[in-house]
């Protein structure tokens, strides 16, 4: 059996991931296999090139495939933030509700029209002796002034989808599977994958 890594512990990626890969062959492996690997340090300035140092480490030390991905929330009232760094937003420890709460202060008092935001994902894929390959995705949305939803995980609460009239945290997750940041990187992946792969 093919064998593909995914250079996360994060569960929800994992299911992701799996989904993509069960019709192509490949067994799928992730972080969470491995707990003796410590977290690649990301010395990055932008999300692809986050994801291509975790995919290009891991799969150095493997010598198999390995995708990482790299993702976060950019609000354009805050010039962008939290940008690369979402998961430790309020501080080292990743906290979801204390990130929530940073954003939400930070936005105090801004209009509802300027409340724009989205979120981002690189995925980049390393095979061995060749050279690595990054695609993006992103999800288009409004920070709301207080979450609602309890599904998902990280900035969803405060994340509203205009479209669907509901936050990311509102939806089911075949819908947020159909819609989000990932789902739009993993469907550019699986136009190139195939070539990748062969």
């Amino acid at each position: 059996m093919k064998e593909i890594i995914i250079a996360t512990k994060n569960k929800g990626k994992v299911k992701d991931f799996e989904q993509l890969f069960k019709t192509k062959g490949f067994v799928v492996k992730s972080l969470l296999d491995y707990p003796e690997i410590t977290d690649v340090e990301e010395t990055g300035e932008t999300f692809a090139e986050n994801a291509k140092l975790k995919s290009q480490q891991i799969s150095t030390l493997f010598n198999r495939i390995v995708i990482a991905d790299d993702s976060g929330l950019s609000i354009d009232a805050l010039n962008g933030e939290p940008g690369i760094y979402s998961a430790r937003y309020a501080g080292e420890e990743k906290n979801d509700g204390s990130n929530i709460e940073k954003v939400l202060d930070r936005l105090e008092g801004v209009p509802q029209d300027k409340r724009t935001a989205r979120f981002h994902c690189a995925l980049s894929v390393t095979v061995p002796n060749q050279e690595t390959y990054v695609v993006e995705g992103t999800c288009e949305g409004v920070i709301t002034t207080k979450p609602e939803g309890k599904n998902g995980f990280g900035y969803d609460p405060i994340f509203y989808i205009p479209e669907q009239n509901k936050t990311m945290a509102e939806l089911s997750s075949e819908e947020k599977n159909k819609i989000s940041h990932r789902a739009n990187a993993l469907k550019k992946l699986q136009v190139t994958i195939n070539d990748l792969f062969n």
